[in-house]
């Protein structure tokens, strides 16, 4: 009966050899939680460039847009402080895996790239590509084709969604790489740009903020997309208080209000 037991007991050995890793991540997940209570502050990774959504107003020195007033929202319900964290298009997913924030939000798609890495909450909206140009050119650029011409200057800040969807998708137009997201839009009402692609809903509002400049087609964008909050990778409790938090707040009419409150 000993030797019969024995490969019974390697197997044993075997799986309590397996069962810590998935025990410390949750454990893990549970003290990410813990601990954004215990320190009193929520930290949030945040563009501050990209309104509606995250806009860093320098004269006042705070944070503005509906992901703003939804941080604070958040960390309001863990009865802790929103404590904003400044980052860019190109260095979000450093910042963020390095460990410098919990949390990232301020419009970021959810890709499938950006999932190798992090977990992000359940999508809080549907979104997608659309163009903006200068309204008497809005005709000519309807499609895809119709942009991708080598007389179109397409102008597109680094290192995001924005020009990774631009490089897949272009390869006749000139692309020109404008580092400010604040004072891009400015670029095509002057002529040194004719056109960009980026969110509709930014196409949206970029038009009433810059008479001259129309969003093309944003209720039928050139590509499916949808936005999320950036979470660290195997946080499972804290993204599962995420989800219900999200959840509570679209339920409550919170997320329309704050929302409507920044587009309309």
């Amino acid at each position: 009966m000993k030797a019969l037991a024995s490969p019974f007991v390697a197997a044993a050995l075997v799986m309590a050899l397996l069962a810590p890793p998935a025990i410390a991540q949750h454990t893990g997940a549970e003290n990410q939680l813990d601990a954004i209570i215990k320190d009193g502050k929520l930290r949030v990774c945040t563009t501050g460039d990209y309104k509606p959504f995250t806009f860093h107003d320098k004269t006042a020195n705070n944070y503005q847009g509906i992901d703003i007033d939804l941080a604070k929202s958040l960390a309001s319900s863990l009865g802790v402080e929103a404590d904003f964290v400044a980052t860019t298009w190109k260095t979000l997913l450093a910042d963020f895996t390095t460990g410098k924030c919990d949390i990232a939000m301020g419009g970021i798609s959810v890709t499938l790239e950006r999932q190798k890495q992090v977990f992000f909450s359940e999508p809080y909206l549907v979104n997608g590509k659309a163009p903006i140009a200068r309204c008497e050119d809005e005709a000519k650029f309807q499609s895809i084709p119709d942009i991708d011409k080598p007389d179109v200057t397409v102008i597109v800040n680094p290192g995001g969604t924005n020009e990774k969807f631009v490089r897949e998708k272009l390869s006749d137009a000139k692309i020109e790489i404008y580092p400010d997201n604040v004072t891009i839009f400015q670029k095509i009402l002057d002529g040194k740009a004719d056109i960009m692609i980026a969110e509709s809903v930014e196409t949206e509002l970029q038009e009433k903020l810059h008479p001259g400049l129309c969003a093309i087609n944003p209720e039928k964008p050139l590509q499916y997309g949808e936005m999320g909050y950036m979470l660290p990778e195997g946080a499972v409790v804290f993204k599962a208080y995420v989800d219900q938090w999200l959840h509570l707040a679209k339920a409550t009419g919170e997320f329309d209000r704050i929302y409507d409150s920044h587009v309309k």
